[in-house]
């Protein structure tokens, strides 16, 4: 039950080197739908393919949860609002969410760039999160903590690391940012997206909300059981994106696009705007270190390591029945779009598979 061919989008058929690549890859990953989507400086060649059968709309055009992998799309924003001036990276959350509002001192002191980049000291959720989530962890973790809640979370955290000093994965802060950039623009996040990023890279099947029935990619359990679309509560900015794997293509190309390699992306004036240009630029520079001897790297967005093709940039996420990759080499304009409809476990193959197709395909 796999497919594999040269999308429309293509500027060339698909090789069948490329074609038989994602084959073998997608034959190492269990689960009912898989989608492996490439792009070779433009040129695309998807594969799909799953233990079930498939339906009517193709896999690559159903829209998949990105859960994590959301967050560089949380980035672009923000770098955008900087570029157009807007907001500045060492603005304080706390004082555009709430002026005047007493918070801890450490609170105080958490900037925007602090949030999107981890090292805000906060916790990877809030610590009232846990009781009202545990009894639906497999169902409904999310929904029963709105956005009010996430920001009375934080202005009455107390962080366990000076803002700064250390890296800790936090979906808690970057779900922050998000609403921190609602306030300081008077725009809800679903539209500030949708402005800034979405309409200009015409990612016209991405969104944060479920679409229209039999738009949508269905999760599973580990034991193939389906689950229900996912509700992100006030955890938009950190997890709630959905796009087809052709737009998470989309999305890649431009960021390829900007990195001297022509333009294998979307084209029209809008991207000529120097602020987006300027922001697919910063969240590709190197800005972070942490691990032993400081080994590993962080764009603003992205994880960042080393490949024998130059480096790559990827972000994965999974949500209860869900995963996705994104990752793209802005030396040489090869991006990977992946997808899989079963929820991540232990012995899963899912992200080495993605991984490897990014940093050791020619």
């Amino acid at each position: 039950m796999t497919d594999t061919t040269a999308l429309p989008e293509s500027a060339a058929p698909a090789e069948p080197a490329t074609a038989r690549l994602l084959a073998e890859a997608a034959g190492r990953i269990d689960a009912p739908d898989v989608v492996l989507a490439v792009s070779r400086n433009g040129a695309r060649t998807v594969h799909t393919g799953g233990g079930a059968a498939p339906g009517p709309v193709p896999r690559e055009l159903l829209a998949h949860e990105l859960g994590s992998a959301s967050k560089p799309y949380a980035g672009l924003l923000l770098a955008r609002l900087v570029a157009q001036g807007r907001v500045r990276y060492e603005d304080r959350a706390a004082d555009l969410l709430a002026p005047g509002f007493p918070v801890h001192p450490a609170v105080r002191r958490i900037t925007l760039r602090h949030l999107l980049t981890h090292t805000s000291g906060l916790p990877g959720l809030p610590a009232d999160f846990y009781p009202q989530a545990v009894p639906r962890w497999s169902t409904d973790p999310y929904g029963g903590y709105p956005a009010d809640r996430v920001v009375r979370a934080f202005l009455r955290a107390r962080p366990r690391h000076r803002p700064g000093t250390r890296w800790h994965y936090s979906n808690f802060a970057v779900s922050v940012l998000g609403h921190t950039l609602a306030a300081a623009t008077g725009t809800p996040w679903e539209v500030l997206l949708h402005q800034q990023v979405l309409a200009p890279l015409r990612l016209d099947a991405t969104r944060v909300r479920p679409g229209p029935e039999g738009t949508e990619a269905v999760g599973h359990r580990r034991d193939g059981t389906p689950v229900p679309a996912l509700d992100t509560g006030g955890f938009t900015a950190a997890g709630a994106v959905r796009a087809t794997p052709l737009d998470m293509l989309t999305f890649l190309e431009a960021h390829t696009a900007g990195a001297g390699l022509g333009d294998p992306g979307p084209t029209g004036p809008e991207l000529t705007d120097p602020t987006l240009a300027a922001a697919l630029a910063e969240v590709r520079r190197p800005l972070l270190r942490r691990g032993l001897r400081h080994t590993h790297t962080h764009t603003l967005t992205w994880f960042h390591h080393p490949s024998p093709y130059g480096p790559v940039l990827f972000h994965a996420g999974a949500t209860l029945g869900q995963q996705a990759f994104l990752g793209f080499r802005p030396d040489t304009g090869f991006a990977v779009a992946a997808t899989a409809t079963r929820r991540v476990h232990r012995a899963d193959t899912f992200v080495a598979t993605a991984y490897g197709l990014l940093t050791e395909t020619p």
